[in-house]
């Protein structure tokens, strides 16, 4: 699977970081990064309550 970002929609509110840190980052200049693109199978369920908390519908996950 491969985590995908809309940086156009994403307002880096950290929520996904809360959810995932080991994939998800927002740092000191207010800005997302992705740690891990290609997550392990076993991150599925956190990597997808990720997609469906964010606000801005800004993060989709490809098989």
């Amino acid at each position: 699977m491969r985590v995908i970002v809309d940086y156009d929609l994403c307002e880096s509110n950290a929520i996904c970081m809360q959810i995932a840190p080991d994939i998800f980052e927002v740092r000191d200049d207010d800005f997302l990064y992705v740690l891990e693109e290609q997550p392990a199978d076993d991150r599925r369920a956190a990597l997808e309550e990720a997609v469906q908390r964010c606000p801005k519908q800004a993060i989709a996950v490809e098989n």
